[in-house]
């Protein structure tokens, strides 16, 4: 999980960064989680919740490749296209969290803070390869033409929103949202039928 700052142009490509490697690549990694990026907007509440914790003094602290601003969840949408350099990606879902967060904080409940707080980052898909550099300005090229944002979708499926009334219908329409991650929209499916 742990990634550091690269000098120079480096090479997106359909699975990633190269030379990014993934440990466990059945749960990580893979053409519909490429690129996680992680706002630098949440910092300083992580700065308070985990006490000025060492690794919040630089970007990677929650594993993520990229960190730019303007890309809170509330703000973007599962859909939206940005060119990144040379690269054209897409959003295809949030990032659930998982217990090796807790590990590399050495804290206890920072991925269920994580749920509880919705600040959980977002995946890319790579549609067009190529180089980027740190500072390369990251361009909209497309807003998705619905209201599905990271945050509405995370809530949905991963935070407690699947519980709460109309969820079903809500979690059918979500499964059919082409951007959308085929295992988010798996995971829609299989709480609509729950529901």
């Amino acid at each position: 999980m742990a990634r550091s700052p690269v000098n120079g142009r480096v090479m997106l490509r359909e699975t990633g960064f190269d030379g990014d490697e993934v440990a466990d690549k059945r749960a990580h990694g893979g053409p519909e989680k490429a690129v996680h990026l992680y706002p630098p907007e949440h910092y300083p509440y992580w700065n308070v919740k985990l006490d000025g914790h060492p690794l919040l003094t630089a970007a990677g602290a929650f594993g993520e490749n990229i960190s730019a601003p303007g890309f809170t969840e509330a703000k973007v949408r599962i859909g939206d296209r940005f060119r990144m350099g040379e690269a054209t990606v897409e959003i295809c879902q949030g990032r659930q969290p998982c217990w090796k967060i807790d590990h590399r904080f050495t804290a206890h409940g920072v991925s269920r803070q994580i749920i509880r707080s919705g600040k959980c980052g977002l995946y890319f898909r790579v549609l067009e390869e190529g180089s980027v550099a740190a500072g390369d300005v990251i361009e909209q090229l497309e807003q998705a033409p619905h209201d599905w944002t990271v945050a509405r979708v995370f809530h949905l499926i991963i935070g407690k929103g699947h519980r709460e009334e109309g969820a079903g219908d809500a979690l059918r329409k979500l499964s059919e949202l082409q951007s959308l991650s085929q295992e988010w929209k798996d995971r829609a499916v299989k709480l609509a039928e729950a529901v």
